[in-house]
C-alpha cells in the first residue's frame, strides 16, 4: 500500500504533537495530568491502562502506560457537525502517559483535529480552521499546566 501522505514530510506541528517529561511516579503523573486536563477544560470520559491489559492478557511485560481520553463537549459537538460525524472515529482526544524509567514519565498528545484533516475525515475550510485553533488553545493551556511541573 502506498500512503497518500509522506509521513517523513510531516512535522510535529502538522499533527499537533505535544510532549512533556515529568519527574514523578507513574500513578502520580496520571493523577496530575488528569487534574491538568480538568483545569484546562477537558473532561475524562474514558481512561484505561493498555499496559495492564496486555500484561494480563498476553504476558507482555510492558512498563506502565496509561491513556486519558480527554473531551471538551462543546468542541466535540462542533467537530461532529463540521466533519459530518466522521471525527467520532478518532474520539476522544487522547493524552498518554508512559514510564520511560521509574520516576520519569512521558506525556504525549497529537491533535485529532489536525490528523482528521490530513486523512480527509474533516473539511479543509474556515469552520475546521476555527476548530483546530480553538482546540489547539485548550491543548496549549493543558501543556502549559503540565510543563509547569516538567523537567
Amino acid at each position: 500500500m502506498t500512503l497518500p501522505i509522506d509521513p517523513e514530510a510531516l512535522t510535529g506541528s502538522d499533527i499537533g504533537r505535544k510532549r512533556a517529561v515529568l519527574e514523578m511516579d507513574h500513578e502520580e503523573a496520571v493523577e496530575f495530568v488528569r487534574e491538568c486536563c480538568l483545569e484546562a477544560g477537558f473532561g475524562i470520559p474514558v481512561e484505561f491502562s493498555p499496559s495492564e491489559l496486555l500484561n494480563e492478557k498476553v504476558d507482555a511485560d510492558r512498563d506502565p502506560y496509561y491513556v486519558l481520553g480527554a473531551c471538551n463537549p462543546a468542541m466535540a459537538d462542533r467537530a461532529l457537525d463540521a466533519s459530518e460525524k466522521q471525527i467520532g472515529g478518532l474520539f476522544p482526544c487522547n493524552v498518554i502517559i508512559w514510564e520511560d524509567e521509574p520516576g520519569r514519565q512521558q506525556v504525549y498528545h497529537v491533535s485529532i483535529m489536525r490528523i482528521a484533516r490530513l486523512v480527509g475525515m474533516a473539511p479543509d475550510d474556515q469552520k475546521w480552521d476555527a476548530l483546530v485553533e480553538d482546540t489547539g488553545e485548550l491543548v496549549d493551556e493543558l501543556f502549559e499546566r503540565i510543563r509547569a511541573e516538567a523537567v
